[in-house]
């Protein structure tokens, strides 16, 4: 966690998950609970007011999954106004959608989406790759913000 006295923490152990399905938001509180039972999740259903939130709060998540098919306010653009928010740097944003449109990767990547994964539709395979996902952004953070295991990039 960091921030000063009085400054706003990021809490690793902390995940916001912007989701409108809620089939998809079921599913990833089943697979993170069995994976990652420690985890504090906290779930909406669009993406109105997650800048603000995310601004006002004392204690800021470490990640962000995101979808991007959201009614109202996309995914896309809740990336691109966390990405504008320079206090926002340190919160990893985790796109995870069921597109698999190239265009639509290159854009997300464009606009400061730390990683964009594929939500698989079989359940075992679902949560294999979010734990993955989860495990590679908390050792990420912990380990300094180094490549995988704390391991210098080559």
């Amino acid at each position: 966690m960091s921030g000063a006295a009085g400054e706003p923490r990021i809490d690793h152990d902390l995940v916001w998950v912007i989701e409108d399905s809620a089939e998809d938001a079921e599913a990833i509180q089943r697979a993170l609970s069995r994976t990652h039972p420690h985890l504090t999740l906290e779930f909406t259903d669009r993406g109105t007011g997650v800048v603000e939130r995310l601004t006002e709060t004392a204690r800021r998540p470490g990640l962000v999954l995101l979808d991007l098919s959201m009614p109202g306010l996309s995914g896309s653009a809740v990336l691109r106004a966390i990405r504008s928010r320079p206090e926002l740097d340190e919160v990893a944003v985790v796109v995870f959608t069921s597109s698999t449109e190239p265009t639509e990767v290159d854009a997300t990547y464009a606009a400061g989406a730390d990683s964009y994964i594929y939500k698989p539709v079989n359940f075992d395979l679902f949560r294999t790759v979010l734990k993955g996902a989860v495990d590679y952004w908390q050792r990420k953070a912990k380990d300094g913000g180094d490549g995988p295991a704390g391991q210098p990039p080559s």
